[in-house]
């Protein structure tokens, strides 16, 4: 079931401008007392003003506690909190933020560590390369991004002490992944970890079941919500019997509070924190979170009401 997030503030310590489109975040208690202890691939929710949220990859070393740090992307079409972080978030803003969660956690059972980062998908590999230094277990991160002044924390990753793991990847100086020929060097114990654009993703995913890769052995992560797909259903809120309808593109959560038919909490409104998870009572869901197993999804007991959607003509929730 959801998450229990706690909610603390911090004070941004330093703003760095990693590309023209990335920043990077200090945050740390004013207090002076340790953040929450996480793990490599953790994320939290930063709470704004206005109401935005967002989740965002926790980027700075596990094994520091005096701090966290996160990279922000201004996104084109922003829903407004890449572009509160970057116009309005500078040293000295206090921000309240959740406790960390991970759904993109390094497998234990792996033999090998193979990450795959495209852009601002980065981040979670930053704290997980902290993770697996000096380990026993191998690991290599390869990152791809259009050109050099696009690829953020390349000079911390191609100097540091993962440097001989690193492979970076310039669209525009004809340096590209080639996914088929990574995948034929991998042993069955493997693990094979992507974050970055969708493109990237169903690429890293189509091309590992090509290979042969069991899906079990493939983990991905990407804060963007999925665009609501599918037909108009009817929504039945099954404590008051109330019938909504969904119209297409729209989501569940945007049309309960069009009417304001209940009261319900999403922090992250993008299928990753669990906030807003509710039971089906009728009916079935397509899910487009990342936030449930698909053992979970399979059993359709519960959806993410933010992102996910009516497999049918009609869906009868718990609220």
């Amino acid at each position: 079931m959801a998450n229990a997030y706690e909610m603390f503030s911090v004070q941004v310590t330093e703003v760095e401008q990693a590309t023209a489109q990335i920043k990077r975040f200090t945050l740390a208690r004013a207090d002076g007392q340790p953040m929450p202890a996480f793990t490599g691939g953790s994320h939290v929710i930063v709470k704004m003003a206005d109401g935005l949220s967002n989740a965002y990859s926790l980027m700075s070393d596990p094994r520091d506690l005096s701090r966290y740090q996160i990279g922000v992307r201004l996104e084109e079409q922003s829903k407004g909190g890449s572009a509160f972080m970057h116009e309005r978030v500078q040293v000295g803003s206090e921000l309240t933020i959740s406790t960390p969660n991970n759904l993109f956690g390094l497998d234990p059972t792996a033999g090998k560590h193979v990450m795959i980062a495209g852009g601002i998908g980065i981040t979670p590999f930053l704290s997980q390369l902290h993770e697996l230094e000096g380990g026993e277990v191998p690991y290599e991160l390869h990152y791809a991004f259009r050109s050099p002044d696009h690829g953020a924390f390349q000079g911390q990753l191609a100097d540091g002490p993962h440097a001989a793991n690193v492979s970076l990847y310039v669209d525009s100086l004809g340096r590209r992944l080639d996914l088929p020929a990574l995948y034929a060097g991998l042993g069955e114990d493997a693990h094979i970890y992507v974050c970055g654009p969708k493109p990237l993703i169903d690429a890293v995913i189509e091309g590992a079941k090509a290979a042969g890769i069991a899906d079990a052995r493939v983990h991905f992560e990407q804060f963007a919500a999925t665009p609501a797909e599918g037909g108009a259903f009817t929504l039945v809120l099954g404590r008051s019997g109330r019938e909504l309808q969904v119209e297409e593109g729209m989501t569940i959560i945007q049309a309960i509070e069009n009417v304001k038919a209940a009261q319900v909490e999403c922090l992250c409104r993008e299928g990753v924190c669990g906030t807003c998870e509710t039971a089906i009572l009728e009916g079935e869901a397509e899910h487009f979170d990342q936030y449930l197993s698909d053992e979970e999804k399979a059993s359709q007991q519960t959806l993410m009401i933010c992102v996910s959607r009516a497999r049918g003509s009609r869906l009868v929730i718990d609220l």
